[in-house]
């Protein structure tokens, strides 16, 4: 892709790097669910029932991973066609992961070291807000509608990052504590991570926005 400006292969190798703990992780996990040795510590509910989340590990590492392609300007401005086919890929994953995350989250049996009412809560709230912005997503820009259709999907991207953002704010704070956090500390930083990915995102849309005016003005 000769076409990518050297600061857009700094930020996809950025996003890429960010994103690598949780897909490799993820992708690393799905042979032991269909009775392969386990390389990671094994979670017996995933083995119980490894459908829904073979599917969220398949739906969130291609939302993250192509998702992050989809916000290159140069890949808009040069490859219009390839831009939309792969919206339709990020579109479909993105409801494959939100929606998954909500089956798992409703089905599965959680101990409250690993799920509160508060983690419970968000993750039914975000996976449905996930589905909804991309939905919107998709009206808008048939709409013609580009800003809102950026928007909409910028933030369901900040949703679907989320375990990114939860994997560091563990990394940190086992490297200060010195253990995992369980109960309910785990279920403010897992929310946390949320919370961070939508305050940047707003942030970044509302920078867009005052570029976008400042132009117009001039």
């Amino acid at each position: 892709m000769y076409f990518i400006s050297r600061r857009e292969w700094a930020f996809l190798a950025l996003v890429f790097l960010y994103s690598f703990i949780p897909a490799v992780v993820g992708l690393v996990r799905i042979p032991e669910l269909f009775g392969a040795p386990a390389i990671i510590p094994p979670n017996p509910r995933a083995v119980i029932e490894p459908l829904p989340i073979t599917l969220h590990i398949l739906g969130s590492s291609v939302f993250c991973l192509v998702g992050a392609v989809q916000f290159l300007p140069s890949l808009r401005r040069y490859r219009p066609a390839l831009h939309r086919t792969l919206g339709r890929i990020v579109a479909a994953t993105g409801c494959v992961s939100a929606l998954t995350g909500l089956w798992m989250t409703v089905a599965y049996v959680f101990p409250d070291a690993l799920q509160g009412p508060l983690l419970y809560g968000a993750r039914v709230t975000l996976s449905l807000a996930m589905v909804g912005l991309i939905a919107w997503a998709v009206v808008a820009i048939r709409l013609r509608n580009v800003a809102a259709h950026r928007a909409a999907m910028l933030r369901a991207y900040a949703i679907g990052q989320g375990a990114s953002t939860q994997t560091a704010l563990f990394l940190v704070t086992m490297g200060l504590f010195d253990t995992e956090p369980s109960g309910f500390s785990r279920d403010v930083l897992m929310v946390g991570a949320w919370a961070i990915n939508l305050a940047i995102a707003e942030l970044l849309i509302r920078r867009a926005f005052a570029t976008r005016t400042s132009g117009a003005v001039i």
